[in-house]
């Protein structure tokens, strides 16, 4: 399974970012897609993840500012990212896995490449 993420950039405080990664290969081995963020000297951590059945996870710090989709017919999962903040400043990595839980527990079998989010204040 390959991973290609898109759409990070830089950004005023406040503004708004869409991320995308787009899932090739043997799809049929995934289940669940999201993403994860790691910034300077911090560990990665879990931002969003979904399911196949629509269920969902976020990280406290982005809940009622990020929104995850998926579209299963198209292998893809968007981040809509709103309200941004400095501190949501870090390299976004899509993810992938069969299992859910193994997706949001920080394990999942396939990462992307990183797609730099940058907030100014």
């Amino acid at each position: 399974v390959q991973l290609q993420a898109s759409g990070g950039g830089l950004v005023q405080a406040g503004g708004s970012l869409r991320l995308s990664c787009v899932a090739s290969g043997n799809i049929f081995t995934i289940n669940a897609m999201g993403w994860y963020r790691q910034a300077p000297g911090e560990q990665r951590e879990l931002v969003a993840a979904i399911g196949i059945g629509g269920n969902s996870k976020y990280a406290d710090s982005v809940k009622g500012r990020f929104t995850i989709s998926g579209d299963n017919a198209k292998n893809t999962v968007l981040l809509e990212m709103s309200s941004l903040k400095p501190e949501d400043t870090a390299v976004y990595y899509c993810a992938a896995d069969f299992s859910f839980g193994r997706l949001t527990s920080g394990s999942p079998d396939y990462w992307g490449q990183g797609t730099q989010v940058t907030v100014s204040s």
